[in-house]
């Protein structure tokens, strides 16, 4: 279901800085300029963080070929006449945003998992349980942060009917964004454990964090299959 760059700027409500003389559709989301394979169907997010801008890195995407990128603030446009440019406010939940549109073009049953280990493992143990009877989209590897569970979920086609997907989180506010996104029909909780709690109050509060934040935003509905 691929996008042309004026649809996700309508669902983005982003505003143009550069158009394009053509427009490719967008098929792929990128986040990083190395290892562009396939850069005529490529949007890239410059996103920003605490150790990495990612504005810094639009002139290599676009000598790598890419022609279609989302900022959030304005950048040098002098050496990139041929690029179409979509500006936001924060171009990560303009990632998130677009992820979660993408997933509610799709009726179908997804699985949610979460929990401070064991995400990966039991995630492959439900395909490998599952991929005979159904075309299964699951998270690539460990995708369960804040960019990858958009980037996962951007892989739902018409074809799958079952989609796994990991969320991960290391502080709070962060799952009730990965549940809009993911918008689970079921839920599974492996543990809780030491990883990241510095980023939480108590262990108490980060098991609200992940499970309770989650079910006031989606019907989430938790199954415990390693308990502490």
């Amino acid at each position: 279901m691929p996008y042309t760059l004026a649809q996700i700027q309508h669902i983005l409500r982003a505003e143009w800085l550069q158009k394009a003389r053509t427009e490719s559709r967008v098929e792929h989301l990128l986040l990083d300029s190395r290892g562009v394979t396939a850069p005529a169907a490529s949007l890239f997010f410059a996103i920003t963080g605490q150790r990495h801008d990612g504005h810094r890195f639009v002139g290599d995407a676009y000598r790598a070929g890419v022609r279609m990128f989302v900022v959030c603030r304005e950048i040098d446009r002098t050496e990139l006449p041929e690029a179409a440019v979509l500006l936001v406010p924060d171009s990560l939940a303009a990632l998130q945003a677009l992820a979660a549109h993408h997933r509610a073009q799709f009726q179908l049953p997804v699985i949610g998992i979460t929990g401070s280990n064991g995400k990966t493992v039991v995630k492959e143990w439900l395909y490998q349980l599952t991929r005979h009877r159904h075309r299964v989209v699951r998270s690539p590897k460990s995708y369960n942060s804040q960019v990858g569970v958009p980037l996962s979920v951007w892989q739902l086609r018409e074809e799958h009917t079952l989609g796994i997907f990991e969320a991960g989180i290391s502080r709070p506010g962060e799952m009730e964004r990965l549940a809009q996104i993911i918008q689970p029909s079921l839920g599974i909780f492996t543990n809780l454990g030491p990883a990241h709690r510095e980023g939480f109050p108590s262990d108490q509060a980060k098991l609200q964090e992940k499970c309770g934040c989650s079910i006031q935003s989606t019907p989430w509905s938790f199954v415990p299959i390693i308990p502490k």
